[in-house]
């Protein structure tokens, strides 16, 4: 079975995904693999990737996150947009281990051979979102509703 999809240079932030073949909307494309650690160990591990506005941790669940960092793919590569052409989609475990939920990157778009995969990572830090921090999480994916930076606006709490 041919190629999908591949990793190469991109002209939105480094590595990119990239549609080899025309690609259906609705096309399930890759799973998002990485070693397997709690929240707590990101913590640690990852202290000041906060700081760096690059990181490949994705959180599959209240419990774990996936670190592409250690035994990732390919899919890591997928870059962020305000005008994405897939999104990622957690599949839970039937059997409610959250050691197997999974995440998938799903085509939201027909996507055609050449383009660009990208999906909206949803980044949303509880720290203030200060120029300085916009600055380190921009966006430089072109879309006509770019807002500049990765970061969404902090969830209110409920009263």
């Amino acid at each position: 079975m041919p190629r999908k999809i591949a990793a190469r240079r991109s002209s939105i932030h480094g590595n990119g995904l990239f549609a080899l073949v025309d690609i259906p909307k609705g096309t399930r494309l890759i799973q998002y693999k990485g070693r397997l650690i709690t929240h707590r160990q990101a913590d640690r591990l990852y202290a000041d990737d906060g700081e760096s506005g690059h990181t490949f941790l994705f959180t599959l669940n209240d419990t774990y996150i996936v670190d592409g960092n250690v035994d990732g793919n390919i899919a890591r590569w997928a870059n962020h947009s305000h005008d994405p052409n897939c999104e990622t989609v957690i599949e839970e475990d039937a059997g409610g281990d959250p050691k197997r939920d999974r995440i998938f990157i799903e085509t939201i778009k027909d996507v055609r051979a050449g383009d660009e995969l990208t999906y909206d990572y949803h980044i949303t830090l509880e720290v203030p979102h200060t120029a300085r921090m916009k600055k380190i999480w921009t966006c430089l994916c072109g879309a006509a509703n770019c807002t500049g930076t990765m970061l969404h606006p902090k969830r209110r709490a409920r009263a």
